[in-house]
């Protein structure tokens, strides 16, 4: 039986939960908790490569991630697969790339690239129907029809809530086999996403991020069908890991609470924020204004090459 189908066969029981793991460590512990599933989170495994959730990881070092948990543990693995890595065919071959290293399914989102982590600011959304053209090709790909794809929409933050709705139905009516609005920002929202939505609906309870903060039970009574905690492991194991080197150098090191780390922090403290400058919109701000410099510089030389030709011309008509 495929991993599509244990997760399929889950779902049919009620909420499956999937708490969020980076390694095969953190998998076996969620298998050992009695959890059926687990959910390969994209933030973790970029951070685990040094690096913030930035989209910098490639979809080959994603999937490869994903096979080693998916191969470490009996539990079906849900699995970030960001963007699809790129227009309608490389969607294609990421379905293909994450099914066949025995992952359950995937989620694709519609931010654009590079993408970011659904509960930092100032996210790019591509066109609806650019969108739904990726999902569809996605679809199209899978070999085993129990593997799942899951359409995710970052368009709340952006575009607003009644779009992310729309953008969700117009991902199942495209084949997908769920629905991940990411963020909902109320309580209000949270719950309208099942009712409005035709069709199973995924949750990501983000510690201290945008969404409010829901037990299982109270996910379960608003009828999702499949809720994520991806940062459940990685914010114990920092703040496990402070506490012990505090013990033994507390003159060096800093005890740092898993409490605190909500999206914003754990960039900072485990995601190699410093590697892009505190941020890829400073970078992009950098070398955007290094291209606006350029381009004003050949405007300048072009007037100036106008106004010598323009010197030469009246140079040789007084010659002539």
């Amino acid at each position: 039986m495929s991993k599509g189908k244990i997760f399929r066969d889950a779902l049919k029981r009620g909420m499956v939960t999937a708490p969020g793991c980076y390694d095969c460590i953190g998998a076996r512990a969620i298998e050992r908790a009695g959890f059926e599933a687990a959910y390969m989170t994209g933030a973790g495994t970029a951070a685990m490569l040094g690096y913030p959730d930035y989209g910098l990881v490639t979809m080959s070092e994603m999937a490869d991630n994903a096979g080693r948990i998916a191969t470490a543990v009996r539990l079906p693995v849900i699995a970030d697969a960001d963007t699809g890595y790129g227009n309608e065919l490389n969607a294609i071959r990421t379905v293909r790339e994450y099914e066949k290293r025995g992952v359950a399914g995937i989620h694709i989102e519609d931010q654009g690239f590079p993408k970011k982590c659904g509960h930092l600011e100032d996210k790019t959304i591509v066109p609806l129907e650019d969108y739904v053209a990726k999902i569809r090709a996605a679809v199209s790909a899978k070999v085993d029809k129990d593997f799942l794809i899951i359409a995710r929409t970052d368009s709340r933050a952006v575009l607003g809530f009644e779009e992310a709705v729309r953008r969700a139905n117009a991902a199942i009516d495209a084949g997908a086999d769920m629905a991940f609005v990411e963020a909902p920002q109320t309580l209000e929202e949270t719950a309208a996403v099942p009712r409005l939505v035709r069709g199973p609906c995924m949750l990501n309870m983000v510690w201290k991020g945008k969404t409010p903060d829901l037990s299982i039970d109270e996910a379960t009574r608003l009828n999702y069908a499949f809720m994520i905690m991806p940062g459940a492991l990685t914010r114990t194991v920092v703040g496990a890991c402070d506490a012990a080197l505090a013990e033994i150098n507390p003159e060096v090191a800093v005890e740092v609470h898993p409490e605190r780390l909500d999206a914003g922090n754990a960039e900072r403290l485990v995601g190699g924020y410093d590697l892009v400058a505190d941020g890829s919109d400073n970078f992009a701000t950098r070398f955007l204004l290094n291209d606006t410099c350029f381009r004003l510089r050949k405007t300048l030389v072009a007037a100036a090459i106008l106004r010598f030709d323009g010197q030469i011309s009246t140079y040789k008509a007084h010659a002539g």
